[in-house]
C-alpha cells in the first residue's frame, strides 16, 4: 500500500478534524464510504470535543482498528480481544513516542508547552495506523 499520510494532512487542511483526517483517508480499506466515516468520527476531534480526552488522530486510528478487525458478528462478538490488542499497540506506541495521548497535554493547554501540533499528531497516528493495520496490504 502506498502511504496515505500526506492525504491525511491535506484533509485536515481542508477542514476535517484530526479523527476525520486519519480515519477518512483509509475508509475504503476498511469497507466504509468516506462520508459515513466522516460522520462517525466527527465527535472524536479536539480530544473528543473538549481537549480533555484522547487525541482525535489517535482515536481515528483506533476506529480504523475496529473497522478492520471486528468480526461484526452480533450474535457471537469474539473479536474484541484482538481489536483491543491493535488499539493498545497504537496508543502505547504513540504515548511512548510523545509522552501522552491526551489532546490537552499534547497541546500544552495547562503548561504552555506544545508537545505536538495537530498536523504532527495526524502524521504520527496515520503512520502508526499504516504500520499496525495496513502494513501487509
Amino acid at each position: 500500500m502506498q502511504s496515505r499520510v500526506d492525504l491525511c494532512t491535506k484533509r485536515h487542511q481542508n477542514g476535517y478534524n484530526c479523527a476525520q483526517a486519519v480515519a477518512c483517508a483509509y475508509a475504503d480499506l476498511v469497507g466504509m464510504d468516506e462520508e459515513t466515516m466522516f460522520k462517525v468520527t466527527e465527535g472524536l476531534g479536539l480530544g473528543q470535543g473538549a481537549m480533555l480526552g484522547t487525541c482525535g488522530a489517535v482515536a481515528g486510528a483506533c476506529v480504523l482498528a475496529g473497522m478492520k478487525n471486528s468480526c461484526g458478528d452480533l450474535s457471537n462478538p469474539n473479536s474484541k480481544g484482538s481489536t483491543y490488542k491493535l488499539v493498545k499497540e497504537i496508543t502505547e506506541t504513540f504515548k511512548a513516542d510523545h509522552g501522552t495521548v491526551i489532546c490537552r497535554e499534547l497541546k500544552g493547554v495547562d503548561t504552555g508547552k506544545v508537545v505536538l501540533s495537530c498536523p504532527d499528531c495526524i502524521r504520527n497516528a496515520a503512520a502508526l495506523a499504516e504500520k499496525v493495520l495496513f502494513s501487509e496490504e
